[in-house]
This record gives structure tokens, sequence and C-alpha cells, in this order.
């Protein structure tokens, strides 16, 4: 289960976990009272879905965070309980509106109402529906990450049967759902509000209508068609109706017996609700947390019907699977941009916590975010370069396949190859994607004021008098002492030697104008990697530019 310390039983892991802070633990300690109170032999997790719009990574982030907990309660509990993590697509609600980032916007116009599983496929009739058209790239992405879940559609269970006992139940306890939802509306909607949405026999729409009879006993509910303005009498069970979004998340956790769900902040008052019903039904709410939502580039909410985030194949175009996981495992419960710039620095940071992990003690590593991504067990650190190098490299050299790098990377680092580093060939596909699409677009040239000229030039010619076998570190330091003058002297930082340090203006300067970008990787670094005698005429062809 873990890597953690090979010496270490299940019970030494369990009491150092017990320690400690990091989230997901803090969540699974939760689950571990809950089932204290309430003992079980299986304890079920669960991510919901709406697929009335592309799969996007704020779905995906659901079923990480939550795999990420899972492996924790069963840290705690030493694998003595059996888990489950179920995937829940609300494929049988009624197609609201037409999603802006889809094709054939009119002949879904002409579906609206019915459940997703009844209206078209869009894309390209590969599949019988809307519904699992979009299912299916939701599961072909989370295979892509190994996660252990089970599918679920709540078409086939509603239609299946699976849902008819629960359904029953929320038909005799009607009034005391209807004490708790009713409050929460406006006039307007309280007057039609019923936890019932039948699915007409006419249209195949779902209506919002209400019951003008119930009849527990036989099961049925009666409404008026709005079509026909005729009464229909239906059956609660068998796929009949559908339940309002609110009573329907309440009673799917009455249903299945759900332990855990994490849900949106700007879900909390309608988690409380749902919570409240499912108790009226005679079951226990999950536990979960609420999370902060992702924010696109304006800093708006993101909608999956408006296309306006990141989708789940944008990110995996321009970056690991890895670097995604991360992004999910920081501070979820931060509103966090959700935009292309995010993805370099996740990247790097994602390295550089698996490169940390060697180092660490036990506990350390348990909060070391690389530990929950892999489930105990991170990889080997195994990276010679870093993302943000890469794309400079595209960048300076105007790289345009994946050879060009490689002839740097094996300069820099003889016997590295795309056969014995796998995962740094990816990361060179990567950085070529996200150079042509985002950098190569905006790149813009600063001119060197008169001052940062001299500077240039004296740059250049101490990087012609550094030896054949000079080290990264070499060429830094003598990066580092051209910077040593005024305008770039950072007085507030000493060096080790006592003198002032160099400021930030400095390297923005040689990024700026050498490279045509606003931030780079540590300098000497790229000089080793790019060449010195590359540098040179990359610096000679910036001079001759502003001159």
């Amino acid at each position: 289960m873990s890597t953690l310390d090979p010496t270490m039983s299940p019970s030494e892991l369990r009491a150092l976990a017990e320690t400690s802070n990091a989230w997901p633990f803090e969540q699974a300690k939760a689950l571990v009272a809950r089932l204290k109170k309430t003992p079980k032999d299986e304890v079920l997790f669960e991510t919901g879905y709406g697929p009335s719009g592309l799969p996007h990574i704020g779905t995906f982030g659901e079923v990480a965070r939550t795999t990420m907990v899972r492996h924790a309660f069963r840290v705690l509990t030493e694998d003595k309980i059996k888990t489950r993590l179920i995937a829940f697509s609300d494929d049988m609600d009624g197609l609201r509106k037409v999603p802006d980032n889809v094709p054939n916007k009119d002949m879904l116009a002409s579906h609206l109402g019915k459940p997703l599983t009844r209206v078209p496929d869009p894309f390209s009739n590969e599949y019988p529906s809307f519904g699992a058209a979009n299912n299916a790239r939701l599961r072909v992405f989370l295979d892509q990450f190994g996660f252990d879940y089970e599918f679920a559609s709540s078409t086939d269970y509603y239609t299946s049967g699976r849902f008819d006992a629960t359904l029953l139940k929320m038909l005799a306890v009607y009034d005391k759902v209807m004490d708790i939802i009713l409050p929460t509306l406006g006039p307007d909607r309280r007057a039609t509000y019923s936890p019932f949405l039948p699915i007409s026999k006419t249209t195949g729409v779902v209506l919002q209508v209400p019951m003008i009879r119930r009849d527990v006993a036989a099961g049925t509910v009666t409404y008026v068609d709005p079509d026909t303005n005729e009464e229909v009498t239906t059956p609660v069970t068998g796929g009949n109706v559908k339940c309002q979004w609110k009573a329907d998340w309440a009673m799917r956790w009455a249903a299945l017996g759900i332990d855990y769900e994490m849900a949106g902040k700007d879900l909390i008052d309608s988690v409380k609700l749902s919570g409240k019903i499912c108790a009226a039904l005679g079951g226990t709410p999950p536990e979960g947390f609420n999370y902060e939502l992702f924010l696109d580039d304006k800093g708006g909410k993101i909608s999956k019907s408006k296309g306006n985030g990141l989708t789940i194949d944008e990110w995996l175009r321009y970056a690991s699977p890895e670097s995604l996981s991360l992004f999910m495992y920081r501070e979820p419960k931060a509103a966090k941009r959700l935009f292309f710039d995010v993805i370099p620095r996740n990247v790097d940071e994602y390295q550089q916590f698996v490169e940390g992990y060697a180092k660490q003690d036990p506990k350390q590593r348990l909060s070391n975010p690389a530990w929950h991504i892999h489930a105990g067990d991170p990889p080997v650190a195994n990276m010679p370069v870093t993302f943000q190098l890469l794309l400079t490299l595209v960048s300076s050299s105007n790289a345009e396949n994946a050879e060009t790098l490689w002839g740097f990377i094996r300069r820099y680092r003889p016997g590295v190859s795309a056969a014995t580093h796998p995962r740094l060939d990816a990361m060179v596909g990567y950085a070529i994607n996200y150079y042509r699409d985002f950098v190569a677009p905006t790149k813009t040239f600063r001119e060197p004021t008169d001052v940062e000229r001299v500077a240039l030039q004296d740059l250049r010619d101490a990087l012609s008098q550094l030896p054949a076998e000079a080290t990264p570190e070499d060429i830094q330091n003598a990066v580092y002492e051209i910077g040593r003058r005024e305008p770039f002297l950072d007085h507030k930082k000493l060096a080790k030697d006592g003198r002032p340090g160099v400021s930030l203006d400095w390297f923005n300067m040689l990024y700026q104008v050498l490279l045509g970008q606003e931030k780079g990787p540590r300098f000497g670094s790229f000089v080793a990697v790019y060449g010195v005698q590359n540098a040179i005429n990359m610096i000679d062809g910036a001079l001759a530019r502003s001159a």
C-alpha cells in the first residue's frame, strides 16, 4: 500500500497517519469516527457528474480528491474494510439548455426537456444519446488515470428498479420532504413544486408539474399533463419519474448507503437540504467537505455549458496527468484559476515533490502531495530537466520537433534518451505543444537600454572566456558576477561574501531581451543545455537587433 517505509507495519503506518494533518487524512478521520458510531462492512464513496456539458476538469477533480481520501481511509483502517467508489452520472436529468460548445445546436434545441439519455448524440451518432456520449468521454479519461471506480448511470438505476424501494419511501414521507423544501422556494416555485418529476408519456419530457393526488399503497402519483390537460396517474417506480435534484441526491444517498461525497462551495445549502431529506428517508447523510470552485482566466466561475475553462483533453495536450492531480490536491478549499498559464508551474512542482520524497522522513512523506497522488507509492525521481527549461529551449531555438530538443538534452546529460526516460520524452512533446499554442503567438522581444546593452556585452565576453568543461554552476556564477552592478543590485539581500545580491530585474531583463518572454528557468542551467556558443550567438543577435 505504501513505500513510506518498507519496514513499517500497517499498524505503525496507521498510528503515524493519525498524526498527519494532510487534508485527505483529516477527511478520512471523520469517516473513521462515523464508523465507530455506525459500523459497516463496506464504505461507499461517491462522485457526481452532470453530463449536460462536455466533461471538464472540475469533474475529474472530484474523482481525484475522493480517491485520495479513500486511500487515506484505507491506511487509517489498515485496509480491513472494503471500499468502493461510485462515479454517478445524472444522465436522466432533462436537457435544460443547449451547451455553447457542442455541434448541432438546432437538433439539440428540438429535444429540450428530455432526459439526456433520450437526446440524440450531437457529435457523430456513435452513441445512442447525448448522455451516453458524454458519459463515455468521462470514463475514457478516468480510465487513463487508472482510477478504481464503478460507473453508474441514473437512467439505468431508475429504469432497472434499483431505486424503487427508496422512491416508495419518498412517496410515503412526501409531506416531510415538502416541509423541508418548500420554505426555501419562492411563491411561484412553491406552488408547482414536487419532489417527483414525471416523464411525459406523449413528449418524453421531464415534467415539472405539481402532484394533485398520491396513492402510497399503489405507489402512484397523479398530475395534469400540460400538453393534453388530462390527468395522468403513473407509478413512481420503474423509471416513470425522476426526482428533483436535491431530492434525487438525498434519495441516492439513502438508497445506496453513501458514506462520503464532497461538493462545490456553491452547493453548501443544497448539501444541508439533501441531508435532511436523506434523514427523512431513514438514511444517514454522507461525510464530505465543500471545495472551492475553479475560476477562468478572468476570475469568473467555470461553466461546463459555456466551456470557459480547460477541458480534460486540453490539459493532457500540454502536461502529464500527475501535474493535474497536483493541481487538484493543493488547497482544495481555496479558489484557484484553472487556465493554461497554471500548467508549467504544476508540472515542475510535481517533479520537485517527487524528488523531495526520497529525502523526507516518514511523517514528512505523509504530507507530500506525491504520496497522495500515487496512493502511497510515488515513482523514483528521474527527470534531468525542468518543464520551464524545455519551454525556454523550444522558444530560444524555435524547435519544431522533438529531435531538436533531444539534441540539446543529450549534450547536457549524456546517456539520457527517449528510451531511458520515457516520461521526459512525453514532456518534450508537451513543451512543443505548449510553445506553439501559447508562447509563440505572444512572443515579443524588448529592446535593451544603454546600461543593459553594456551588461549584455560583458556577459557575452564572460561566457566566451569560460572553459569547455564549465558546469551549470560555473555559468550561473558568471551570470551573477555580471549582474552585480547598478541598476541590478539588490541591497536588501546579501551574497555569501557580504556583497549586495543580484535583483530579479537582471534575470527578467535576460528573459525579456534574449528570449522574448517574461519568465524563465535558472539561466545557468539553460545556457548549459542550450550551449554556451548558442547563448553567445543569441546575445549577439539581440545586440545587433537593437543597434
